[in-house]
C-alpha cells in the first residue's frame, strides 16, 4: 500500500483508537485481493495493540492495587524499609 500503511505504522506510536475515515479509505482502496489482503493484516494488527494495551493497563491496576493494600495493610509501610 501507499501512505496509507504508512499512516497504520505511525498510528502504533499514538494511542490505539478506531479511525473510521481511515478505515473507510483504506477499504475503498481495496480494489484487488493484494489490497484486501493487506487491509485485513492492517485491522488485524491494530486489533492485536488494543488488546495488548488493555491487558498492560489491567496489570498496572492490578499492581497499583496491590501496592495499595501492601501499603495500607497493618505495619505495611514500616515492613518495606
Amino acid at each position: 500500500m501507499d501512505r496509507q500503511e504508512t499512516g497504520g505504522q505511525e498510528s502504533g506510536k499514538q494511542e490505539a483508537s478506531y479511525d473510521y475515515l481511515r478505515y473507510k479509505q483504506l477499504l475503498a482502496d481495496a480494489v484487488d485481493e493484494t489490497r484486501r489482503l493487506e487491509l485485513i493484516e492492517i485491522i488485524v494488527r491494530e486489533k492485536a495493540r488494543e488488546r495488548l494495551e488493555a491487558q498492560r493497563i489491567a496489570d498496572r491496576v492490578a499492581m497499583t492495587a496491590m501496592t495499595v493494600a501492601r501499603v495500607l495493610r497493618p505495619g505495611g509501610r514500616r515492613e518495606s524499609f
